[in-house]
């Protein structure tokens, strides 16, 4: 069975390779785990988390979307385990995968029973306790061509889009959008959009050389599409196309990228000269608009400095947006009022901080800054770590979204690096790392308020793990009690062969398997 092109590892000769000797090998790693974590509880778990390892407080919120309804934007509220050792939840690995190969993975999705991995042209769902390979997928949506747009959110009933090429073509153009059932692998719809050609003006260009990257993004009840010629917005349960929106011939910008959630911002790149391609930085000037979901109509409009060399949407509701002055990457976070009115900068031209969005050359990702998290009136900052390779340290940096002033630090300690997730209500999930593999990995709650610590998971894992930890490299998803770690492409190993994980999830070890 293959996931179709690009040549890799998914192939009928790796799924032959699916021996009893490696079935034996997975037995023996997934015991290796929990001896590795017991170990680890030995030596530092206990020293690290203190008395936190009990069951959960009867104060704490149970899971829920917060009154959300099937059409909003997912945003669990995750509940402290019962107890905080972690266990083996999940994990897809391949050990058929030979130098010189490499296969896209765009794309990871949780549900309470689902992971899901996007696969080149595919979205496959594997079941929670499973020890998965190639072959072992609960469903398989092959669509018409490779994934060219994912985005991280999820609907409230467990829903999401992907954008796809028009064929398996390599320069096929990316001009389709189809909306996933992630619990049953069904394509609800699909829909083929404009495209636009690489700069300003509408355009049918013969391949995706000549193409504006589209984006992708969902707020409630509605998939938005940006295409660079405008903004599309589709109905989440008909995929009808509810409103398009252009710039006028007078506004020379082109849309590209967009952050969803409660509210769409899409953002705006501008030529002060026509002539002017947008490989020209000294030409482009940015734009922040806010749009109405029912309608599409201009909000407002925020119109940032000339000279900026980049802009990322962090958020939508409260709008933060990211800005590069130079070089060097991210130097700037601006704060805006619920108007579209300037409320502050915060400077993080000084180099202290990690602000690192993922790249944008082969997926747009105008709001996807994983170590930057806005939430409970903040926006939470990793610092650069301290230190040497292992013994090192760093920190979590709130900023007050109105002032700009530091509000809370979050310390991780010696031998570890902490770093944002995301927001579970009005408390913040964070990961801390372990740098010396002797204490645990951990999950925990940061209280934006009181600066308090819950430990939710505390695990380790063997050295085939430590790649997907990688913020760089990897998605990291929590969900329904789940820590899911995942590749976002395979690649075979510089020389023979190699057992590559590809997801790794963690769960407590009261949860009751199946």
């Amino acid at each position: 069975m293959s996931f179709g092109p690009p040549p890799s590892m998914y192939t009928q000769s790796a799924l032959s390779a699916e021996t009893g000797q490696k079935k034996r090998r997975r037995r023996q790693l997934l015991g290796l785990v929990s001896a590795v974590l017991v170990a680890a509880l030995g030596v530092g778990g206990w020293l690290l988390w203190g008395a936190g390892g009990g069951s959960a407080a009867s104060g704490d919120k149970a899971q829920d979307a917060r009154g959300q309804g099937r059409l909003d934007v997912r945003q669990t509220v995750e509940k402290r385990p019962a107890a905080t050792a972690g266990a083996m939840a999940f994990r897809f690995s391949e050990d058929g995968m030979v130098p010189g190969e490499r296969t896209e993975m765009p794309g990871m999705w949780a549900t309470d029973k689902i992971l899901a991995k996007g696969i080149n042209r595919t979205v496959a769902g594997y079941r929670l306790g499973t020890d998965a390979a190639v072959g072992d997928e609960a469903w398989k949506l092959r669509l018409g061509g490779p994934i060219c747009g994912t985005t991280q959110h999820v609907n409230g009933e467990n829903r999401t889009a992907v954008l796809f090429r028009a064929s398996e073509e390599k320069d096929a153009l990316c001009n389709h959008v189809a909306f996933v059932d992630l619990d049953q692998g069904q394509k609800v719809w699909e829909a083929e959009f404009p495209v636009s050609e690489l700069g300003v003006g509408d355009g049918t260009p013969e391949d995706s050389t000549f193409q504006d990257q589209p984006g992708i993004t969902l707020a409630r009840a509605t998939v938005v599409v940006t295409w660079g010629g405008g903004t599309d917005a589709y109905d989440m349960d008909r995929g009808t196309l509810r409103w398009r929106v252009k710039s006028p011939a007078s506004d020379v910008c082109e849309h590209n990228g967009a952050a969803g959630g409660t509210a769409v911002l899409v953002r705006l790149s501008c030529w002060t000269d026509p002539e002017a391609t947008s490989g020209s930085f000294d030409s482009i000037t940015y734009k922040v608009r806010k749009l109405d979901l029912q309608t599409g109509a201009t909000k407002w409009t925020y119109s940032v400095a000339k000279g900026v060399r980049e802009i990322r949407l962090l958020s939508s509701d409260p709008a933060v947006i990211a800005t590069a002055a130079g070089e060097v990457g991210i130097t700037d976070l601006i704060s805006l009022d619920e108007k579209g009115k300037y409320r502050t900068t915060i400077r993080l031209g000084s180099g202290g901080y990690v602000v690192e969005c993922k790249d944008e050359v082969d997926f747009l990702a105008a709001e996807d800054c994983p170590t930057m998290v806005v939430g409970a009136g903040q926006v939470f900052v990793m610092s650069k770590e301290q230190g040497t390779l292992v013994n090192n340290s760093n920190w979590i940096v709130g900023f007050d979204l109105t002032s700009g002033n530091t509000v809370k630090k979050f310390e991780s300690g010696r031998n570890a690096l902490i770093r944002p997730l995301r927001m579970s209500g009005d408390q913040l999930l964070a990961l801390r790392e372990s740098s010396d593999h002797i204490s645990p990995n951990g999950l925990v709650s940061l209280d934006p308020n009181t600066g308090e610590e819950t430990p939710y998971l505390y695990f380790d894992l063997p050295s085939e793990g430590w790649p997907l930890t990688s913020a760089e490299l990897s998605d990291i998803v929590v969900q329904n009690g789940r820590i899911f770690f995942g590749s976002r492409a395979a690649e075979g190993p510089t020389e023979g062969k190699a057992w590559i994980w590809l997801v790794v999830g963690i769960e407590s070890d009261t949860v009751k398997k199946p």
